[in-house]
């Protein structure tokens, strides 16, 4: 089983990261594709990711997952709050009966630094300037990753990620915490982000109590 990494963070909140091995059918026997999904690809990175929802808690009603109009996936009555991410051959789902949640997942690639500056104030970029090569981009991988697992966390769409959202600077190791900001239109947040990074896996989750 291509199970890579569990970890169960409080009583009540639990995520997962699956390599994803096989083929449709495997997941299609435990979760239905609630999407249509042309690419063969991005179909098995869609069933992964719903395919660990029920593995984490098996009482999951995966059947009734809805579409939000910023397209977040929730449960209307709430019993589980639920994020889902996949890069690669990876997906990975943070799952909570009581958490709000958010984790993103992400293939370490020099592409980031393409847009280095879109999700990323210029304080941000300060605080990393004497980075090169791969440390860079490793560290370019991780903060993204922070941001996406924020806004996911987030769950309301129109985040300017640069503004919005701010990671104060700290030391890439192959796991740690970043400290965060989010402040928007009068709410503010202090944040506390996890990460791995792990055969060129970038995995950042976020929970707070609601």
């Amino acid at each position: 089983m291509p199970l890579y990494y569990q970890q169960n963070i409080n009583d009540t909140t639990r995520l997962a990261v699956w390599k994803i091995e096989e083929d449709a059918a495997f997941f299609l026997r435990k979760v239905p594709l609630h999407l249509p999904v042309a690419h063969p690809h991005k179909q098995l990175q869609h069933l992964a990711g719903r395919y660990l929802l029920p593995f984490l808690y098996p009482d999951f009603p995966v059947s009734l997952i809805e579409i939000a109009d910023t397209r977040k996936p929730f449960l209307p009555q709430e019993e589980y709050h639920f994020s889902i991410s996949h890069s690669g051959n990876f997906a990975a789902a943070i799952v909570s009966s009581t958490h709000r949640v958010g984790i993103d997942a992400e293939m370490v690639t020099p592409r980031v630094a393409r847009i280095k500056h879109k999700f990323l104030h210029p304080d941000e970029l300060a605080a990393i300037a004497h980075l090169q090569g791969e440390d860079l981009v490793a560290q370019l991988t991780v903060l993204w990753s922070a941001k996406e697992a924020m806004f996911k966390w987030w769950g309301m769409g129109e985040v300017d990620f640069s503004e919005v959202m701010r990671t104060d600077p700290f030391v890439l190791e192959s796991s740690g915490m970043i400290q965060a900001l989010f402040q928007k239109k009068g709410f503010s947040q202090t944040l506390e982000l996890p990460y791995r990074l792990e055969e060129g896996l970038s995995l950042v989750w976020v929970a707070t109590c609601p």
